[in-house]
């Protein structure tokens, strides 16, 4: 008598073989038998015309402060993630010391786009170290399992306090301390170090984040203690300011400590050909037996702009200002007002406010060729005829007037934006970086920029659009897209126990009806700590999620269950 059996699914195992038609069978939270016929079980699922697949194993994700509040990390598992992997970036709240407890949530304000006031209330902050606190999350009931890595900024700031702060290069002394914070964090389970080189993130006054121009002796100095485990990945988001240099050292530390060198690949609409430049660059560190990567998105890295969210086109405008106190209810109805209207078309940018934004979101507000209208469907491929300049073309108003006309038919109304990944308005550049053999599939950023984006949809918009729906190019196998966000996610980091549909590997499992599975609009919520706004996107479609055996969702609805629990590096 097995514990569960799944009847008559398709299965998609994770291994990117051809999907095929049988039982799967659950004891003790591990899968006993796929495939074949299975005896009875207390309990059966009839699975007939639905899709049984791994669960997923997001590796691009910023749970670090909701983690330690939340048991159930949606959006995520809402839309079939079972693993949930943070400290990407460079940003977390661990090591810190109790003077800079306010600088770390301002890190991840800026950077990440959580309200600071919603960390202030959720993070405790019952930890200094970085084992206590795995200590903490290893603490906390949860639905899906999490895993953490050792984000810098947060241990420069530890180790150099102001200094770091200021962004003055680290001493020899100082890197040997990071060094061995980053060994301790290792051997008490963390999965690897990451560290963020972008102007992209910026503190909240408009500075450069600590780790920005972090010299290359340091990031080796901390990288280099990787090479005492057999597991662990160090990762990185970064401008590549000089393109060879960086390669260099990178293609060196992965050769040197043997372990998996990342960084994040996005298409640059500054300089569309980057990416290509990149990966020539990994295969080249590939031929001298360097582990390097690139991490990738499988739709535009974009934002949302809309009257409740974080940014509108118009956020940066002079009279615009007036209107951020308010909540978007009450913004929405001041900009009902014809007047407001008129002064708000009219009104300049104000130079304060675009110093405060990053290039990308500055892009996003400026741009109009790059904005869509986002409704009621959530199209991240869309056509130019949404394009707002399309749409002003064919109408007797200004862009301006098309533009904000649309957003003030309601709070919950966003036009899309897509900053990077979208350069030829299509898809197929994605396409062809996702299907290099030197990529992995990440980026999500779950529970991340929350007032503008909410891509933890991510691993069921492989399943819809590029599985299932695209119409404006070539589509991707079923079994592709599933070992993408399983099998290869899982391996790629040294989850060895899940990632497939293999007997005696852990029963984390998504059964989906795959026909009737859809994405939903985002809206806006006020269910953080200290009623912080998030946007969330729903899912219909996952018939059930199995976490260790346990259905944790059914239909979409929480089951109660939470067998969920800190994953720590070395001992899978």
């Amino acid at each position: 008598m097995h514990d569960t059996v799944i009847r008559g699914g398709t299965i998609v195992d994770g291994n990117g073989g051809t999907p095929f038609t049988g039982d799967l069978a659950i004891d003790d939270g591990r899968i006993s038998v796929v495939g074949a016929k299975a005896g009875p079980g207390q309990r059966e699922i009839d699975a007939d015309g639905l899709l049984v697949a791994p669960g997923w194993v997001d590796v691009h994700t910023h749970y670090d402060g909701q983690a330690t509040w939340d048991p159930i990390l949606a959006p995520s598992s809402w839309h079939g993630v079972t693993t949930a992997l943070f400290g990407n970036c460079g940003v977390g709240f661990a090591p810190v010391r109790k003077a800079h407890h306010r600088e770390l949530i301002d890190l991840m304000e800026a950077i990440e786009e959580i309200p600071g006031t919603a960390l202030e209330e959720g993070v405790t902050y019952d930890w200094e170290s970085f084992p206590e606190y795995l200590d903490a999350l290893d603490r906390q009931p949860r639905a899906i399992d999490v895993a953490a890595q050792v984000p810098h900024h947060p241990l420069r700031v530890y180790v150099m306090g102001e200094r770091a702060i200021n962004r003055e290069p680290a001493t020899a002394e100082d890197i040997a301390t990071m060094c061995a914070l980053t060994e301790e964090a290792m051997a008490e389970g963390a999965f690897g170090f990451t560290t963020s080189r972008t102007n992209s993130h910026k503190t909240l006054t408009g500075d450069f984040v600590p780790g920005r121009y972090s010299e290359v002796d340091e990031l080796i100095g901390i990288g280099s203690c990787l090479a005492k485990f057999d597991y662990g990945a160090f990762g990185m988001n970064s401008d590549f300011d000089d393109e060879q240099g960086e390669m260099a050292w990178i293609t060196d530390l992965a050769r040197q400590t043997g372990r998996p060198v990342w960084f994040l690949i996005t298409q640059n609409i500054r300089d569309p050909e980057r990416w290509r430049r990149l990966l020539a660059g990994i295969h080249a560190a590939r031929a001298t037996g360097a582990p390097v990567s690139a991490q990738v998105a499988c739709r535009p890295v974009g934002v949302l702009l809309g009257i409740g969210a974080t940014l509108t086109p118009f956020s940066a405008r002079e009279a615009y200002q007036e209107l951020l106190p308010l909540s978007g209810d009450e913004r929405l109805a001041r900009m009902r007002d014809p007047a407001m209207r008129e002064r708000i078309l009219k009104s300049p940018n104000s130079d304060v406010a675009m110093d405060r934004l990053s290039p990308s979101r500055v892009r996003a507000i400026t741009r109009w060729d790059r904005m869509y209208t986002f409704g009621p469907d959530a199209d991240y491929e869309p056509s130019e005829e949404r394009c707002v300049v399309t749409i002003a073309a064919h109408s007797n108003r200004t862009v301006e007037e098309v533009v904000y006309d649309y957003l003030v038919e309601g709070v919950d109304r966003f036009l899309y934006c897509p900053v990077s990944n979208y350069v030829d308005g299509n898809l197929e550049t994605t396409r062809e970086m996702f299907l290099d053999p030197a990529t992995l599939s990440g980026l999500s950023d779950g529970g991340a920029h929350v007032g503008s984006v909410v891509d933890a949809s991510m691993p069921t918009y492989l399943l819809t659009h590029w599985a299932r729906d695209r119409k404006r190019g070539p589509r991707l196998p079923l079994e592709m897209v599933v070992k993408a966000q399983t099998s290869e996610t899982a391996d790629f980091f040294g989850f060895t126990d899940r990632g497939q549909l293999v007997p005696g590997l852990r029963a984390d499992v998504n059964l989906i009806d795959h026909e009737g599975l859809r994405i939903h609009t985002p809206h806006l919520v006020n269910d953080l700590p200290a009623g912080g706004k998030r946007l969330i996107q729903g899912v219909d479609g996952y018939v059930a999620t199995i976490v260790a055996g346990q259905t944790i969702f059914e239909n979409g609805e929480h089951t109660g269950a939470l067998p969920g629990r800190l994953v720590r590096a070395g001992e899978i």
